[in-house]
């Protein structure tokens, strides 16, 4: 164990924060191990392997490729490096101002669209936008999110966490699927967490709880945020499911711990942590979004598809988990498409 990952797991216990302690845990082994997904041969990329790391050498030039949450964090980082290496890359901002100044500031070719994944009319528009572009989605990485949020807020019924990082993204995803089925190989990239299979309860979502407080359990925002990653992961696996044997491919990542402007919507202790810890336990952004590039454009993911990443490496989960749970993958897929229903007909 090096010297920054024993921070991580001092300091992030002492603050509350989640991330790190799955992989950092220096008095036992964890609870949800990782191991190499079998098939695959490490490809010697790790924690600190950065986004211009893991596509040095690559040319992209050709490759359209989408970017949720453009314009700071990982997605700001992710939408950099693939320009760099020539790609064209699409951002989606949840303003004009944002995505413009975001695409603005970078190098290579960018197009700005502007994305409110609260709103269901925003996110039509922002997919009708995507395709009015006539171009073929090579990638689309699905990166914006929130944190979980110390007292629960509704957005249109459901919880907020839910309904940003997951519902938004699963109707935008719908919405320009046709663009990626048009590419020669179409990659969806989906951000996820370990707080995917650490945080949720053993039945993984509670979907009667979805849209109202539960009298029975106080709220937890750390859940709620583990359900809404738990939800990016198993939407992953189906659309891998839905595309076998094509040419499109869907994977899901875990980042590690990021020193990210994410804990902004936090409670006042953990935001506190990460600004006095974070630029110590965590990752910088050019290492948390390493996957990202890795996932989106690296040969050795060429038609690899339905896997869980971590530190640009196929990894098994152990534990329990449900993050190969079809079942459940199956009643959050009828779900969605019930809460979407006017949108996707």
């Amino acid at each position: 164990m090096n010297r920054r990952k024993f921070l991580a797991l001092s300091g992030v216990a002492a603050v509350g924060a989640t991330s790190a302690t799955v992989y950092y845990q220096s008095t036992k082994p964890p609870k949800w191990p990782l191991s190499p997904k079998a098939g695959f041969t490490n490809n010697g990329f790790d924690a600190e392997s950065t986004a211009e790391l893991v596509t040095e050498g690559l040319d992209l030039s050709g490759k359209n490729i989408l970017v949720t949450g453009c314009n700071s964090g990982m997605g700001y980082e992710t939408m950099r490096v693939l320009a760099k290496r020539g790609a064209h890359v699409i951002g989606t901002g949840r303003t004009a101002k944002k995505a413009e100044t975001a695409c603005a500031s970078v190098g290579g070719t960018t197009t700005p669209l502007i994305m409110e994944l609260m709103d269901p009319e925003s996110i039509l528009k922002c997919a009708a936008d995507m395709l009015a572009l006539g171009v073929p989605l090579d990638g689309l990485i699905l990166n914006a999110g929130i944190s979980g949020r110390p007292g629960k807020k509704l957005v249109h019924g459901i919880e907020k966490t839910f309904y940003v990082n997951y519902l938004g993204h699963f109707l935008f995803a719908n919405k320009v699927l046709p663009a990626v089925e048009a590419s020669k190989q179409g990659r969806i990239v989906h951000v996820s967490s370990s707080a995917s299979y650490s945080r949720p309860t053993a039945e993984g979502i509670r979907f009667d709880a979805l849209g109202k407080s539960d009298a029975s359990r106080e709220y937890d925002g750390w859940e709620a945020y583990g359900v809404s990653k738990l939800a990016n992961a198993l939407f992953s696996r189906k659309l891998a499911q839905k595309y076998e044997g094509s040419s499109v491919t869907s994977n899901a990542l875990h980042p590690g711990l990021v020193n990210t402007n994410i804990s902004r919507g936090m409670d006042w202790a953990t935001r506190t942590g990460f600004t006095v810890l974070g630029p110590v336990i965590a990752r910088n952004v050019g290492e948390g979004s390493a996957t990202h590039c890795y996932a989106a454009a690296h040969p050795n993911m060429t038609n690899v598809s339905g896997h869980f990443l971590f530190d640009s490496n196929p990894v098994s989960v152990g534990g329990q988990n449900n993050l190969e749970n079809d079942e459940l993958a199956d009643r959050l897929w009828a779900y969605s498409e019930d809460v979407f229903s006017e949108y996707l007909s």
